[in-house]
């Protein structure tokens, strides 16, 4: 008989295998009777500017937006709209909490917490209404304000233009006589039993212009002997080509078509914005292009182009595309300290 010694070690290692293996059969019984499995959420929202007024709760884009569950971290950015959107991309187990952070330069830093409950975090839409960081300085009562009233906005749209120029008009012939037998050398008639003759035109519209609306026909001569091919021009184009075939005697045909000219047309538009408070707004057509403004400053009738960089001597103005409806371009202007729009 050979004797095993157990030494109290052993056992404590064995012991503990034992509840770590139980433990670990307790984690999976649990997770399976609640059907809960970890996945990666996605966060989404918006950005504004805080505002007592509804009005004037404008989009804030660029602004940094931090997730983190005090392990992990995630950052995006949002864009013109203030829109912005997170992809966890670790799990976040139940009953912990997941904090947003925001932040953008002029405006004071943002937290957002979020609910324990975050299997529903995205089926939420989050707005984060951030304070600008400093209020507008006080305006020195005995220092007049500049007045800008009787503002217009005016831009430029490029349409695509097609202006009749002309007509062309042309005879032809195809010279045949009658009652030859083919003899099987071609041309010959669609039957195939006597001797035929071709006979085509072409025309050229010119640079810039092109041949629509084309027409031919059989005008003189035994018009039911001949056959017209109209592959050459039923399309239009700068250049087109009319032929025919006649297998009785000879016959006359007419070529007629209209020339068109396409080139591009720039008309000058105007439009008034909408004002709420110190800020305006404006909505332009994705087509448009040398936006400036005319505006009376104190009485006095200015033009201001906006440019590329959106600048203004009396207002500070951004610009966002409006993709999601209309594709159309989408300004917001601020009035700058010492500037008051007139009646």
């Amino acid at each position: 008989m050979i004797g095993i010694e157990v030494t109290p070690r052993k056992l404590f290692v064995g012991t503990a295998i034992g509840v770590v293996a139980a433990l670990a059969v307790l984690i999976i019984v649990v997770l399976h009777n609640h059907h809960w499995r970890p996945r990666a959420l996605t966060i989404q929202g918006a950005v504004i500017r805080k505002d007592e007024d509804t009005r004037k709760e404008s989009p804030v884009g660029d602004a940094e937006i931090t997730a983190s569950d005090g392990v992990t971290s995630t950052t995006a950015r949002s864009d013109a709209s203030g829109y912005f959107t997170i992809r966890f991309p670790e799990a976040v187990w139940p009953g912990q909490t997941l904090n947003l952070s925001f932040s953008r330069l002029g405006y004071r830093p943002l937290e957002m917490k979020l609910p324990k409950g975050l299997r529903l975090a995205s089926t939420k839409l989050y707005v984060a209404a951030m304070t600008p960081a400093t209020e507008p300085a006080p305006v020195n009562a005995k220092t007049p304000l500049t007045e800008v009233k009787n503002i217009r906005v005016r831009y430029t749209v490029n349409t695509q233009t097609e202006d009749n120029v002309g007509s062309a008009v042309q005879t032809f012939q195809v010279a045949n006589k009658a009652g030859v037998p083919c003899n099987g050398q071609a041309p010959c008639s669609p039957d195939g039993r006597w001797k035929a003759a071709r006979g085509s035109i072409s025309l050229d519209a010119g640079p810039e212009n092109e041949f629509r609306s084309v027409r031919a026909s059989c005008i003189a001569g035994p018009c039911p002997f001949t056959r017209m091919d109209s592959s050459g021009f039923i399309n239009g184009g700068r250049t087109i080509t009319a032929s025919a075939i006649a297998w009785s005697d000879t016959a006359t045909f007419l070529l007629e078509a209209e020339v068109f000219r396409t080139g591009l047309s720039s008309r000058v538009r105007e439009l008034y914005p909408v004002f709420y408070g110190q800020t305006m707004h404006f909505t332009l057509p994705h087509t448009q292009e040398g936006v400036s403004l005319e505006a009376d400053l104190n009485g006095v009738p200015m033009v201001f182009p906006l440019g590329p960089e959106l600048y203004l001597s009396w207002a500070d103005c951004s610009v966002r595309n409006n993709s999601d409806a209309d594709n159309t371009t989408v300004y917001r202007c601020e009035l700058k300290p010492g500037y008051r729009f007139g009646p």
